[in-house]
């Protein structure tokens, strides 16, 4: 079995994979208090035993971060839990796959790992968009060069802004209105946030087009990827879990290349 770790600035996903198969997939908040190591120990040893996980069957562990301050916690808790070293997704990991990516030091890991599930198994030349905290937009190139990429605020983070710098605005729900013209408050967000992504992913998605001049296929991935009908059916492909995928991909072909390297 492989343990993948990725921590988003808003959640936390660790999948065990048995099998080619995923068999468990957690997903718990991030935080970064000072009990940050006791509340990880505690949330990680109950899922453990719940899903009763048999620790000897771990073969390997990989972690992706964008959060600096939980690197080093969840290593230690990773480790005296699964019992084994973990590797963590930098730049020696990339020289080792030997897997180009510009600026290494300054791209998002989780960015990284979805340009490597894209490159090893669906193929090169598409868009990533990733509906996470941040909405971004991974262009791949031949070979699985990340050509650029772009970041806006994702879709529940443009709603939080709004909602915490605006006074008696109620929760609102990520249901996209079949009109652009509201008629009460909730409606009127609905309308401005959720049709304006829908109108900025379509652009995005041409312009990037525009400037590769290629028809590349485009890939939704992130927790937000199927909440709205309009903005899905601008994509070839729909994989939710395509950064923990990639992550996999690059723990097993790690692997691997180590032990030929023997």
């Amino acid at each position: 079995m492989q343990v993948v770790v990725d921590i988003g600035n808003s959640s936390i996903v660790i999948g065990i994979n048995g099998g080619g198969i995923w068999q468990h997939i957690w997903r718990i908040p991030t935080i970064q208090k000072e009990e940050a190591s006791v509340f990880y120990n505690v949330e990680l040893a109950s899922k453990i035993l719940e899903s009763n996980v048999h620790i000897d069957a771990v073969k390997g562990v990989i972690l992706s971060t964008v959060v600096p301050a939980l690197k080093q916690i969840f290593i230690d808790v990773l480790e005296a839990h699964f019992q084994h070293e973990v590797r963590v997704v930098e730049p020696s990991l990339y020289e080792l796959l030997d897997y180009e990516v510009p600026r290494p030091y300054e791209m998002g890991t989780d960015i990284v790992a979805n340009a490597y599930c894209a490159y090893k198994k669906h193929g090169s030349a598409c868009i990533i968009v990733d509906f996470g905290t941040a909405l971004t937009f991974t262009t791949i190139g031949e070979k699985g060069i990340i050509k650029g990429v772009a970041i806006a605020p994702g879709i529940k983070t443009a709603m939080k802004a709004l909602n915490s710098n605006t006074a008696q605005l109620p929760e609102i729900p990520l249901d996209l209105p079949d009109s652009v013209l509201g008629m009460n408050t909730t409606h009127a967000i609905q309308a401005g946030i959720l049709w304006g992504y829908v109108g900025m992913v379509r652009e995005m998605l041409s312009k990037i087009r525009s400037e590769v001049q290629a028809p590349y296929n485009a890939i939704a991935t992130g927790g937000l990827s199927f909440v709205m009908a309009e903005v899905q059916e601008m994509f070839e492909l729909i994989d939710r879990d395509l950064t923990i995928n990639g992550l996999l991909l690059m723990s097993q072909d790690a692997q691997l290349i180590e032990k030929n390297n023997l």
